[in-house]
């Protein structure tokens, strides 16, 4: 079994990908995930968790948000760095503009079905959901348009089945579907 490795900030990223990587992953390709307690903890661990990973072969894909951070490029680079140093320089990272929440808002239907709320596709053409990687607190926003509905967690497992992998509103979410593919591809040749 070919194992590719998640390193990721927290848990409803996990939960994210156990949603989507079926839509973009073969079979033959066994996701693994490493879940922190936050992104100080990714950045403290995350050479010491590749280095002593059992399985040298296996291939990692880092993810963290940028948050408040106004940089990131330099998140970006910075965890670059930091698996460069645990010697798997071809590890690939995603940095989630702003937080995991744009890539939703980038995908208004698939939080409809996900939460089983209507009314939310007819907001989609305005103008805070067409680039939703420019939102400043993209979790915030989505809570207040779901009325409160929206859970990190649990609103992220039921959202991330439905999402469209061709969707480009989010360009972080679709960097990191392009991502994903290109090193499954990369795996399975």
């Amino acid at each position: 079994m070919i194992e590719l490795v998640f390193m990721l900030e927290e848990k409803s990223a996990k939960v994210l990908l156990e949603g989507l990587l079926p839509k973009l992953l073969p079979t033959e390709i066994a996701p693994r995930y490493v879940v922190f307690e936050g992104k100080q903890d990714l950045e403290k661990q995350l050479v010491r968790k590749i280095r002593g990973y059992i399985n040298p072969h296996a291939r990692f894909i880092v993810i963290r948000d940028q948050d408040s951070n106004p940089d990131c490029k330099a998140v970006k680079a910075k965890l670059s760095e930091l698996c460069h140093q645990a010697g798997k320089p071809d590890a690939l990272v995603r940095v989630a503009c702003h937080e995991l929440e744009s890539f939703y808002l980038g995908d208004l239907a698939a939080v409809e079905r996900g939460l089983e709320i209507t009314g939310l596709v007819r907001h989609q053409m305005n103008k805070l959901y067409r680039e939703p990687d420019r939102l400043g607190s993209p979790s915030k926003e989505l809570k207040t348009l779901t009325k409160g509905l929206y859970q990190k967690v649990s609103s992220s497992r039921d959202i991330a089945h439905h999402l469209d992998i061709n969707n480009t509103r989010s360009a972080s979410f679709h960097n990191l579907v392009v991502g994903i593919q290109r090193v499954a591809k990369e795996m399975t040749e």
